[in-house]
Parts: structure tokens; sequence; C-alpha cells
């Protein structure tokens, strides 16, 4: 059985910073655990950041670029997420997520196969 938990959400004032985390546990490779969504109230979930299986590679949405870091470490098979300059909009639900598939960027979230509870990030102006 797979598991992936997030933590390290909370509320913050603009400008702040927050660093996810999301820790993998069970039959999974934790190259395959590379991205993190997010869904605002109201909204459809969205794409926030991925990295290759290797980690060599990132890729972000545009209103994270520049703001938003994606790493991991292997030995501690944990995905982070640096959230740095945050704004009001990034309020969300952020969730990390896997895949077998080995494509390079995967932003449809239908092609992931494991996922988070889900983290709450609340952003105050």
């Amino acid at each position: 059985q797979v598991q992936l938990v997030e933590s390290g959400g909370g509320l913050v004032q603009a400008g702040g910073s927050l660093r996810l985390s999301c820790a993998a546990s069970g039959r999974i490779f934790i190259g395959h655990v590379r991205a993190w969504f997010r869904q605002a109230p109201g909204k459809e979930r969205e794409f926030v950041a991925i990295m290759n299986w290797s980690g060599g590679n990132t890729y972000y949405a545009d209103s994270v670029k520049g703001r938003f870091t994606i790493s991991r470490d292997n030995a501690k098979n944990t995905l982070y997420l640096q959230m740095n300059s945050l704004k009001p909009e990034d309020t969300a639900v952020y969730y990390c997520a896997g895949t077998v598939a080995m494509a390079e960027k995967i932003m449809d979230e239908g092609s992931y196969d494991y996922w988070g509870q889900g983290t709450q990030v609340t952003v105050s102006s």
C-alpha cells in the first residue's frame, strides 16, 4: 500500500514563506513522487510544480514561477515545495502526487496514480 502524507501547511501573511513536505511510504519508488497540485475554494484542482523522475528538471505553473521551488530528498523519501513571497491567491489545499508514468512533464491530474490527503495553506492580506 502506498501512502503520501503532506505536512507544513498553515496560516501566513502575504509575503511570507512556507515549506510543504510530502512523505512517501509503501511500495513506491520515490522518483515517482514528483508533483504538487492545489485546489482553491470553488475552483478545480490545478497543477503547481513537477520534477522529472530523476530530479534533474523542474517545471512550474506560470503563477508560481520564481516564487516556488520543488525538490526531493530521496534518502528521506520526501518531496518538498518551498513557497516564498506568498500571495492571498496562493490560498488553497495543496496536494502531492505520484505517477508511474515516465513522461518528463505531466500536468494532467488524471495521469497521477497516488495522492496525499492535502494540506491547507492560507495566506492573509
